[in-house]
Formats: structure tokens, sequence, C-alpha cells
């Protein structure tokens, strides 16, 4: 596998900041609540604050498992190249192929609320019809593929205008939600509770769902080779972010138990925050929190992109896909090639889901599809950590907590999760989540069988990677260490 920092794209654009808002950006806080409270309610009624925080738990273990991960291989396919030099490279080629998949998928999932959005804006009654809904929607995936076209620094500043916008919203109705007194339901603390939960099935399918709310922080791994100091800056921009939309999740799920009542969730499916907004603000409430929503959703089709391009773009350079995929555009440094290819998929996909029926049953079943592949890759990334930093890890409690305890217990609850679930979802959900999985031994083989250097792995070994960058001197701009060399095995 090819380990060395000149590998095409624009160093040095992302700054901590930058990398913050991506990383809150990637998660989608308006978008995420929009597309995913009334799923959740209907998978565990008002247990969803239960499943949002024993969800991030977890998951701020899987968020260690990268940052820790992030400091001794800067790469673009992040897990792909973590997990295929630490377990086996055919599971990296398929945790990398899984975000791939599931990222593509989310194109149409994610540009479907943006289509109908902006139809309920300009006339309510046209948000249902499912194919102007994709027509516009992929109208705004064209928008913001040309923007991640354009190179990195215009992608930021669109990022922080979008983001910056949408976070104004969302905060003032927080506020707004606490010092409302028109109340459907009272407080309740035992929606926190695990006992609301039906089950351990009932369960796995809530936490799926939640990881769907989270996902996207790990952008900021992706963009490690454009950001500055990346080796400390990804995996602190991630922690920040996750705990930032933590936040924003539960007080926002909590709103909606308290203000609206059981059926109005259940009827409102993607304009729960729409509705939630009338609640609050009647008149300009609902669509204040529309625009917030339009927002969010078109910022992480942006981060999304992103996402999907740098880690084909990391498999081209590696050979385990085309290598056309590795190729960067010589104005705009950016991976075109990636960035063309994914923009084809997604608009054969649009085409597809037009016909699928309505947004609500497209996105219910995306949903659970793209949870079971998070939970997959998500879930291999955890024990790649623990396995490159085992010769560190009983060094210092705080290593074996941080660095390997909360990662497996990450790891062990995403793995649970995906397994759990399977009983849970439906035919078109399994057939998405799990099919896209199988499609990936296709390339998988083809390209082993080809002799493609990812399948004769250096191993990733921390205490070896840390006296490699100790005995490297002076960092690259695209891996540098800073004077942060010694700090590597303890930080986080």
């Amino acid at each position: 596998m090819r380990t060395t920092t000149n590998r095409g794209l624009q160093p040095n654009v992302l700054g901590t900041f930058d990398t913050i808002v991506m990383a809150v950006a990637g998660s989608a806080p308006a978008y995420s609540l929009a597309a995913t409270t009334a799923v959740l309610f209907g998978a565990v009624g008002y247990a969803g604050p239960a499943a949002l925080l024993y969800c991030a738990i977890p998951m701020l273990g899987i968020v260690l498992a990268y940052a820790r991960l992030g400091r001794i291989d800067v790469n673009a396919g992040a897990g792909y190249s973590w997990v295929g030099r630490t377990l086996h490279p055919f599971l990296g080629f398929l945790s990398g192929w899984a975000l791939v998949f599931a990222a593509t998928v989310f194109m149409v999932a994610g540009s479907l609320p943006a289509g109908s959005l902006t139809l309920s804006l300009i006339d309510p009654d046209l948000a249902a019809n499912t194919p102007l809904a994709a027509a516009v929607g992929a109208g705004w995936f064209l928008m913001m593929l040309l923007v991640v076209l354009g190179g990195a620094r215009l992608t930021v500043r669109a990022q922080l205008v979008m983001s910056g916008v949408e976070m104004l919203i969302l905060l003032a109705f927080v506020l707004a939600a606490v010092a409302h007194r028109g109340r459907a339901t009272a407080f309740d603390w035992s929606w926190f509770a695990l006992d609301r939960f039906d089950g351990p099935q009932g369960f796995a399918a809530g936490a799926l769902i939640a990881a769907f709310y989270y996902w996207g922080w790990d952008v900021t791994s992706n963009l490690s080779e454009e950001t500055r100091d990346s080796r400390r800056t990804a995996g602190l921009a991630a922690l920040v972010g996750v705990g930032f939309v933590f936040v924003l999740f539960e007080a926002f799920t909590v709103a909606v138990n308290v203000l609206l009542s059981a059926e109005e969730i259940r009827t409102a499916g993607p304009n729960v925050l729409a509705v939630l907004g009338q609640e609050i603000w009647p008149g300009v409430g609902g669509k204040l929190l529309v625009v917030a929503v339009l927002l969010s959703t078109v910022a992480t089709l942006e981060t999304t992109l992103l996402q999907v391009t740098r880690s084909l773009f990391a498999m081209g350079r590696d050979r385990t896909l085309p290598a056309a995929l590795g190729s960067v555009h010589r104005r705009w440094n950016t991976p075109w090639v990636a960035v063309v290819t994914v923009g084809g998929a997604a608009l054969v996909m649009f085409a597809a889901a037009a016909a699928a029926g309505s947004v609500q049953s497209v996105l219910s079943d995306a949903v659970a599809a793209i949870g079971l592949q998070i939970a997959f890759y998500y879930g291999l990334a955890g024990i790649a950590a623990v396995v490159a930093y085992k010769s560190l890890l009983l060094r210092s409690v705080r290593n074996l907590v941080l660095g390997g305890l909360w990662p497996l217990l990450g790891s062990g609850f995403m793995l649970w999760a995906f397994v759990e679930s399977l009983g849970e979802l439906s035919t078109t959900a399994l057939a998405i989540g799990l099919g896209g999985l199988l499609l990936g031994v296709v390339p998988l083989v083809v390209y082993w069988r080809k002799g493609s250097d990812y399948y004769r792995p250096a191993r990733l070994d921390a205490v070896r990677a840390l006296a490699a960058n100790r005995d490297s001197g002076p960092a690259t701009p695209r891996a540098r260490t800073g004077d942060h060399q010694k700090s590597y095995a303890t930080d986080f």
C-alpha cells in the first residue's frame, strides 16, 4: 500500500474551525431531525431521547478510534486504509465500500427531502409529488456537485454560510421551545430509561436509526490530507462536532415529545420540524425551520460528496477500483473523475426513487439500510484502533480506557446492532443494506486478482508509526506532526 504523502489533493485548506464546521454539517442536525424523528418514533415511541443517549456513548468510542488512527495514518480513505492495514485488506475494502455505497444511497435519501422542502415553500400541495421532488432534489444535488468539483476552498466557504444560518435558526428554536407554554405531553425522565424499549431487537432498531443521526462526522478523516495539522485537527473536530450535535438532537427530540402528540409525530413524517415550528411560532416558525432543514440537507449533501469522492479517490489511487478514480484535476485539485462517477450513479438512483412511492417510504427504507452499513464500517474501525495501539494500551489507565475499552465498546455495540436488527428490518431495507455490501465483493475479487499493492499492506502499528514520525524530522504539509509528536501515544 502506498504511504507517500504526495497524493495530489490540495494541502492546508482546512483549519480547526473549518473542520469542526464540516463535522457538524456532516451529521446534518436539521436534516437528521426532520428525516428521522418520525422514523425513530415509529421504532421506539417516546424512547427517542434514550436511543440517542445510549448510541452516543459507544459512538464516542468510535470517534476516539478514528482520532487515534488518524494520528498514525493520514489517508483520505480513512477506515478503508486503517482496517485494511490492521485487520485484513478484504475487510478494509468492504469497509470503504460500505461508506461509498451508503453515501451514494444517501445522495437520493438526502436530495428527495431537499426537493420536497423546496416545493413546500412554494406550494405545500406540491411537496407530496415524489417525481417532482426527485427532479428538484436532483437540481440541488447537481449544484453541490459543481461546488465540490470547484475545489476545497469554495466548498468551505459555501459550507460556512449554509451551516451558520442553519445553526442560528436551530439554536433560536431550542430557546423558544424551552419558553413555550402550550404542551401536548408532560416531560418524563423515563424517556431516557433503558426499559422503554421493546426488548433487545427494539433497542437495536432504535440504535441503528440513532447511528444514522450521528453519521457524517467522520468526513473530517476523509479530508485529512487537505487539513492543517490533520493528525490532531481531524480527531479533535470530530469530538467537538459529535458533542455539539448530541445536545441539539436531544433538545429537539425532547421538544417533539413534549409539544407534539403521538399522532402528530406519526403523520408529520419528514415535515415534523415544520409542524414543531408552527406549534412554537404559528405562521412563521414552520417556514423558518423548513429553511433550516433545507440548508442542512444541502450542506450535508456537500459533506457526503466530499466523503465519498475522497474514499473513491483513495481506492483508485491504490488500484482497488479503476485507477482513473485517483485522478486529480490540475486546476481545482479535486478528484474530478470520482466526483463525476458519483454524480452519474446518483442520477440513475434518482430516476428509480421517482418511481418508488412516497418520499416517506423511500426515506424509511434508506435510513435503515444506511444504518446497517454505518454499523458495519464503524464497528470495524473500532477494532482496528485497538489492534493498532495494542502495544501501548497497558502503559496507562488513560490509554487503556480511551484507546482500548471505549473503542472496543463502540465496536461491539455497532456490530451487535447490525446483527440484532436484521430480523426487524423490511425486505427492501435488507436488500439495500446487505445487497450493497455483497455487491462490493465483485470489485474486491477483480482487483485482488490483478495484484493491487493494497492487498499486500504494510501493517499499521502505533509504536512503529510514532517512532517513524519522530525520526522523519519536519512534517510535510499533508501529514505534519508539528509539536504534537511526543503526545500521540497518550492523547485521546
